[in-house]
């Protein structure tokens, strides 16, 4: 292929895309402001999940809306079913992406958040489907055609759904009042100087730990991992950490046992849990938790001891992400 066809092909890509952000545009309805609503409104956090591509896409909208003012974090699917839905709250809003609006991982998440109250906004490409119908608030990103010449790799469609997402941040920075100052209070020294300032000991939590020594039974670890955001530290006299329990591992005891309140932590815990370091940067850890796929870490001090606890949504809402 000639260099000039090469290039014809990418502006033919780049037409596609912005044919199909112009297509989304007028197709932009009542919908949004009930999504803008729906988040702007008193409630915890902004939920926001997707697989494969538009998992991809999830991130970046999560990362956005954290750091134009309203806290959000992403949530795998998949991971959710295994103790990450310990980090969704019944005030949350979820913001469930996918292409055709049937993705099973993507409706299994949505039974789930269902149970514990959560509201959902959608956005899918296909207005009649499960997800879409499902949704309290559907946000239409319908595209003809991707871009890719055999009309199958995510592109034009995840390109509008970027588009979205960028809106809705937006449309909430204005109905918030968020000023340049804000943003400067949440970006000191530009988004480069502040992960490489930030330390995990800025974001991480102090007081009122959820720690259990090894003896305690999983009647007061569920009472922890209710009240504390889904994670318990197994920690000896001296506050030397021994383990950890999540909702992972409590729901697979349940799996397991009929009676597990009186069965000791110490038998259910994970013996070799990722730690952080209070003087770690902030931007490492939360680089070690996403392969590592785990939300939260115990943070040790100079001597190895307990004394703090990160959580990967609060490193997301400092703009760790």
């Amino acid at each position: 292929m000639s260099a000039a066809n090469l290039v014809e092909r990418g502006r033919r890509v780049v037409e596609m895309e912005r044919d199909a952000l112009s297509e989304a545009a007028r197709r932009l309805d009542d919908s949004f402001a009930r999504a803008v609503e729906l988040i702007a409104a008193p409630h915890g956090r902004v939920i926001v999940a997707g697989i494969g591509k538009s998992g991809l896409i999830a991130r970046k909208i999560a990362a956005t809306l954290t750091s134009t003012g309203t806290p959000a974090a992403f949530l795998h699917p998949v991971e959710s079913a295994h103790g990450d839905l310990g980090i969704v709250g019944p005030n949350d809003v979820a913001i469930i992406l996918s292409k055709s609006g049937e993705t099973a991982e993507a409706l299994e998440l949505l039974d789930l958040l269902r149970r514990v109250g959560v509201h959902i906004i959608a956005i899918t490409g296909a207005s009649g489907s499960t997800l879409a119908r499902a949704a309290d608030v559907h946000l239409d990103g319908w595209v003809s055609e991707e871009a890719c010449p055999h009309d199958l790799a995510p592109t034009t469609s995840t390109t509008v759904a970027l588009a979205l997402g960028d809106a809705l941040a937006v449309a909430l920075l204005e109905v918030k009042g968020f000023k340049r100052e804000d943003f400067a209070r949440l970006h000191p020294g530009g988004s480069l100087g502040r992960k490489l300032l930030t330390r995990v000991r800025d974001v991480m939590l102090r007081d009122e730990l959820p720690e259990l020594g090894p003896d305690a039974t999983m009647r007061a670890a569920v009472v922890e991992l209710a009240a504390k955001r889904g994670i318990v530290v197994v920690v000896d006299a001296e506050r030397r950490v021994l383990g950890v329990v999540t909702t992972g591992d409590l729901t697979r005891l349940m799996d397991r046992e009929a009676d597990i309140m009186q069965v000791r932590v110490a038998d259910v815990m994970t013996k070799t849990p990722r730690t952080a370091h209070a003087d770690d940067l902030a931007s490492s850890v939360v680089y070690q938790m996403e392969q590592a796929g785990v939300i939260s870490m115990p943070v040790l001090n100079g001597e190895d001891r307990l004394t703090g606890v990160v959580h990967l949504h609060d490193l997301m809402r400092a703009g760790m992400s």
